[in-house]
């Protein structure tokens, strides 16, 4: 399997799919790269290179216990970027991964990177605070935390129906997609979903937002419950300068998923062939 060592000697796992022009997809927490194949097949299939890792302590990528910050998961991106010497990229970030791209991109430049698309992205930030009075109680992320040490099996089987809108009239979800996510969230390390909740959660991408200037495309569904529109993509579309907004109404945080054609052809209309 595809593998790189990081910098602190953490083993990563990643996709590396078609050949020409590479899109990188970074994944949501508490997820796999494996969400992210019905956008690496459709994207190596139409002459692109698809390439998508497990974060460290997701997936297949190893279980370390320290390093699950964001400035950490941002080295492990320019890790894989420079390993495969990549130009011209794409980056895609979801939830998490979201968060993920926009630290990178604030910390090791724009340099290799041609366009950004955050989809249901967590930036500039999740956590409610004086500057941020919308936001989701800090006490949501404790229990996240403490739901983690306890009994995450369920946890995770009651997050899959909010991450998917499953419960919402008219939800066409199925039970194996459900089943899905709580098979990819349980190859997770714990003490790597437990810290990595301060990461895509509690940490302020205001000011990276700041420092993007490559075209970035802003997806986001309005009635995610994960990372609510307002506190989100509204807020972050206001911080970026070279940006495009898209909302998909009545969709769920689940998007590579369960808007799949039309996510797919949304960025390819974006990039360009």
């Amino acid at each position: 399997m595809p593998r790189l060592t990081s910098g602190d000697g953490t083993e990563l796992f990643y996709k590396d799919w078609g050949a020409g022009r590479p899109i990188v997809f970074s994944h949501a927490w508490p997820l796999s790269a494996d969400v992210w194949d019905p956008q690496l097949v459709w994207f190596a299939s139409r002459g692109f290179r698809a390439i998508a890792h497990d974060r460290r302590g997701h997936g297949r990528s190893s279980q370390g216990w320290t390093g699950h910050t964001m400035d950490a998961y941002a080295a492990d991106l320019a890790g894989l970027l420079e390993r495969l010497d990549l130009r011209d990229v794409v980056l895609v970030g979801h939830s998490a991964g979201g968060g993920e791209v926009v630290r990178y991109l604030a910390r090791h430049g724009e340099d290799r990177v041609a366009a950004v698309v955050l989809v249901g992205a967590v930036v500039p930030g999740l956590l409610e605070t004086p500057s941020n009075p919308g936001g989701v109680s800090g006490a949501v992320f404790d229990r996240l935390r403490e739901e983690i040490l306890r009994d995450r099996a369920e946890l995770f089987r009651e997050l899959a129906v909010a991450f998917f809108g499953a419960d919402r009239l008219g939800s066409k979800v199925s039970e194996g997609l459900l089943q899905s996510f709580w098979l990819w969230a349980m190859q997770a390390g714990t003490g790597a979903l437990h810290d990595g909740i301060a990461a895509f959660a509690e940490t302020d991408f205001s000011s990276d937002l700041a420092a993007v200037s490559v075209p970035t495309l802003v997806i986001h569904a309005d009635d995610d419950r994960i990372a609510p529109i307002s506190v989100s993509a509204l807020r972050a579309i206001r911080l970026l300068g070279n940006s495009t907004l898209s909302i998909y109404p009545g969709a769920s945080h689940g998007l590579p998923l369960t808007h799949a054609n039309r996510l797919n052809q949304d960025v390819l209309d974006f990039i360009g062939p």
